[in-house]
Order: C-alpha cells, then structure tokens, then sequence
C-alpha cells in the first residue's frame, strides 16, 4: 500500500509544480504503458493481501481517475491550498478501501468537516 500510496503522491506533486506539462499529457489520450507503474503497484497490494482479489488494471484506472481528478480540480483553484492535500489524501484512501481485504468501518473523524459557509 505505501508504494501505491508514494505513486500518488508524486502524481500529485509533479502535477501541482508542472500544471501546464500536466494538461498536455493528461487531458490527452494516455497510453496504456503509462498506467504499468500503477497496475504493478496494485498487483503488489493483491498480492500482499492488502487488496481483495480483481482485475489490477481495472482498479489501477479507478484509482487513476480519482487521483486526476482531484488534482485537476486542485491545479483549477477549486481546492483551497489549506485544504487541498487532505482532501486528495481522504479521497484516495476511500478508493483504495473500495478494493481493500479488509474493510474498514466508517469512523466520525475520518473527514474533516467544511469550514461554516465553504463550499469548495
């Protein structure tokens, strides 16, 4: 999970220090081959237990789709910068236990509330 979850990160890194190289080889059509990193990474966390069996290319997308679009949103300004990096990290740790082996049960400070009137 930590590989997968480092793969993440840097997606969301390069893309918020590079928007402009980020819109040209995201908001295109994307090849398959670059999806090999994180399809190995969830391949590592079926293998290790940590997902529940599935086609790891499907799951790979998802969590690609997730990741891209909340830092699509992020690069838009739809994100304040206060609370931009816990949303993408709460986001992310939902879709992954979508697929986990062991699901977790829902706790009341797992998100942190809007501020009063935010409606980013």
């Amino acid at each position: 999970m930590t590989r997968l979850s480092n793969l993440g990160t840097a997606y969301r890194e390069h893309a918020l220090a590079e928007p402009a190289y980020y819109r040209v080889m995201f908001e295109q059509a994307v090849a398959e081959t670059a999806f090999e990193a994180s399809t190995a990474a969830v391949t590592a966390c079926i293998d290790s237990g940590a997902f529940r069996p599935g086609d790891a290319q499907e799951m790979a997308k998802i969590l690609w789709a997730a990741s891209h679009g909340a830092v699509s949103l992020e690069i838009a300004g739809h994100f304040p910068p206060d609370t931009a990096a816990h949303r993408y990290e709460t986001l992310m740790t939902a879709v992954a236990q979508a697929f986990s082996a062991r699901p977790a049960t829902a706790t009341a400070d797992s998100a942190s509330p809007t501020e009063e009137g935010q409606t980013s």
